[in-house]
């Protein structure tokens, strides 16, 4: 049986079933293992993981612990009741209106940051001028829907991670920082900062940053450089506005003070940095690495939700959950009716009831005619969300259909 305890519950006997947190926020190779050394538990300390679960099958127990299923429950209870708040802002066009001028300004964001990311590896001054302009771009796509940008943002490819996850995680402190009402120019500069957040990655040995594997103890330390090593660049760039250069230091920051460069903590920590630390977690345990298989969102979001009483303000994962959707324009999702859909927008009056395209049967194990359902209409329902790979389907390639 697998169970969540307190890491002061923690004794050697146990196996790690989930070290329950993202996978940059721990140093060890794996997170599935017997505990057998006292020191791994000062290591688990260290690394600011406030709870794990354990499998009481194959190591010792604690009786009152929580099961995970408990957990889960709990967690997706208190998901729902927050959907059934005022809906967001109403959208201006259909994401898939929008999703060619995404497409564009997507790749044009990679490119731009690719060239300011290889300036900053050969000592040239970065070109701020260039990002502005691509946070224009992006802040315009957002205004008129953001989940067509949304959608496109888990596209990676292993030689570009580093770039692309900047692009995504600039999109989403526009889109973020827009839901929460700020100002035009706070909207700006948050989509600099997140842009820009992790451009002291490139002072960083190659051969660790493309490792393709788990950082060793001593490699995961030289990583955790990068945002000082971040805020160096921008500063010696002369150019960039204190919102961009507190968020690529303090991205990392958690509010219990586990995280890192400084081990701030809650009153600490700017608005904007607790924002682009949910953003740089969200985008990361979404995305697909060499070692590690990106959750699907709306899991991430559970876990996000999760972990927000320890490394993240709560209200804040709150309005995040609510500006993305509990089910984001991309996801592949499961009906009542047995037909598999992809979201295609949100809906005014209910996070849980989206707008879907169904194109497959599942009770068929076939393709059907696309269809575009209105679930806050009562034809069908969402019963779960589901693992392209899982059914060998491409829900994008639906989105994109006329």
């Amino acid at each position: 049986m697998i169970k969540k305890i307190l890491i002061g519950q923690l004794q050697p006997g146990m196996y790690i079933h989930d070290l329950n947190c993202d996978w940059m926020s721990h140093p060890f190779a794996r997170s599935k293992f017997l505990l057998k050394d006292p020191a791994d538990i000062g290591k688990i300390h260290e690394a600011g993981i406030p709870e794990v679960y354990i499998d009481t099958d194959k190591g010792l127990d604690v009786v009152d612990a929580p099961t995970e299923s408990e957990v889960r429950a709990e967690t997706e209870h208190r998901m729902l009741e927050l959907a059934a708040a005022p809906a967001p802002e109403p959208i201006k066009v259909s994401a898939i209106e929008e999703l060619a001028r995404a497409q564009r300004i997507h790749e044009q964001a990679g490119r731009v940051v690719r060239n300011v990311m290889n300036d900053a590896r050969l000592g040239r001054a970065v070109q701020v001028a260039d990002i502005e302009a691509v946070v224009t771009d992006i802040t315009a796509s957002v205004a008129r829907n953001n989940g067509a940008l949304l959608s496109l943002l888990r596209l990676k490819d292993a030689d570009d991670y580093t770039y692309m996850h900047c692009v995504a995680v600039g999109t989403m402190m526009v889109t973020f920082a827009r839901h929460l009402g700020l100002e035009a120019e706070i909207v700006r500069q948050a989509g600099i900062g997140g842009l820009m957040h992790d451009v002291g990655k490139m002072k960083i040995p190659d051969k660790v940053l493309n490792k393709p594997g788990k950082l060793t103890e001593e490699e995961f330390a030289v990583i955790r450089h990068h945002p000082e090593e971040g805020h160096a660049i921008l500063v010696a760039s002369g150019a960039v506005g204190e919102i961009p250069l507190d968020i690529t230091l303090h991205h990392h920051e958690r509010i219990d003070g586990s995280g890192y460069p400084h081990k701030l903590t809650q009153d600490r920590i700017s608005t904007l940095a607790k924002m682009s630390a949910i953003v740089d977690v969200y985008d990361a345990i979404t995305s697909d690495r060499v070692y590690h298989k990106g959750m699907a969102p709306t899991e991430a979001l559970r876990k996000m939700f999760e972990w927000s009483k320890f490394h993240f303000e709560e209200k804040l994962v709150h309005h995040f959950m609510r500006c993305i959707g509990i089910y984001p324009v991309g996801t592949l999702v499961m009906l009542e009716s047995g037909r598999l859909g992809v979201v295609t927008d949100q809906t005014d009056g209910n996070l849980l009831a989206p707008r879907v395209r169904v194109f497959f049967s599942t009770r068929a194990n076939c393709y059907i005619k696309p269809e575009e359902l209105d679930l806050t209409r009562g034809s069908d329902r969402i019963t779960s969300h589901e693992l392209p790979e899982k059914w060998g389907v491409d829900p994008m390639r639906f989105l994109q259909a006329a």
